[in-house]
């Protein structure tokens, strides 16, 4: 082995210790809690939505901002801040070292990439006390997308992702795949009933999401218009737009809180090495 490979090695073992490391452990839970935090605060906008009150957004700029405007919000946004750090640190981990299925390793990469933007919106608030919505973000960087060469056809390939995506999280949801990342060996058997009903709604209502995103995201490669993409919040009220009317989104958020709850057990029994 030469020196260039020795020290290839020698340094994904210093990050593959780094992330197994006793306080990383700890700030992940942490941030699997915070990320809990946000999707509850997503399901109660979603439910003000469906009620009439369209004053908020529900997405995790909105459920950052509206954590900064209460009592030692900025200990708070500080403590998710550091949880979101170890969150992106953890996935990084595990898609290098964790994972021997390319989809497995897929999905930690967009872990990554999601908990890295919810770390610079927390250091924004925390520094300029704005946040720039989701939906703003998906239509200026759809924009820039459009603009390039071939433009389209990479909004369309990312907007059947999303809809893949979505996919696959309704299939994890009804086949409860999400029971291997969890400790079930440490889990009471009320506690893994709670956690597959948790796990089934809250994935459910992820996969719609994300696939109803998705289909906004081509739309707007079709029509080569950055404003029919969307974030999560112009999704949600999309549901209220169907047929169904506003219980749908009743429907959807509530799926939303579910995995709020699925979250917060999952900070404690999620398998972290």
């Amino acid at each position: 082995m030469n020196t260039a490979e020795q020290a290839g090695h020698e340094a994904k073992d210093a990050t593959r210790r780094a992330a197994a490391s006793r306080p990383m452990t700890v700030l992940t839970r942490v941030g699997l809690a915070c990320r809990g935090v946000l999707y509850a605060l997503i399901g109660v906008v979603a439910l003000q939505i469906a009620a009439g009150d369209g004053s908020k957004e529900a997405d995790k700029a909105g459920a950052i901002s509206t954590l900064a405007a209460l009592p030692f919000g900025a200990v708070l946004l500080w403590i998710m801040t550091a949880g979101f750090a170890a969150l992106a640190l953890w996935q990084a981990s595990e898609a290098v070292f964790g994972h021997d299925k390319a989809l497995e390793r897929g999905e930690s990469v967009a872990r990554v990439v999601v908990y890295v933007l919810v770390f610079f919106t927390l250091i924004s608030v925390l520094t300029t006390s704005k946040a720039t919505s989701d939906d703003q973000k998906s239509q200026d960087l759809t924009a820039k997308l459009l603009a390039l060469p071939a433009g389209p056809f990479i909004v369309g390939a990312i907007g059947l992702g999303f809809v893949v995506l979505g996919a696959y999280w309704v299939r994890r949801g009804v086949t409860k795949g999400f029971r291997e990342e969890l400790d079930r060996g440490r889990m009471s058997p009320r506690a893994r009933s709670v956690m597959d009903r948790l796990g089934l709604g809250g994935y459910v209502a992820r996969g719609a999401i994300a696939a109803l995103a998705g289909i906004f995201v081509v739309q707007a490669a079709i029509t080569y218009d950055a404003d029919k993409a969307g974030g999560i919040d112009a999704t949600l009220r999309q549901f209220a737009d169907t047929p169904a009317g506003a219980w749908l989104l009743v429907v959807v958020a509530l799926g939303v809180l579910l995995f709020a709850g699925y979250c917060f057990g999952e900070s404690r029994w999620r398998r972290t090495s």
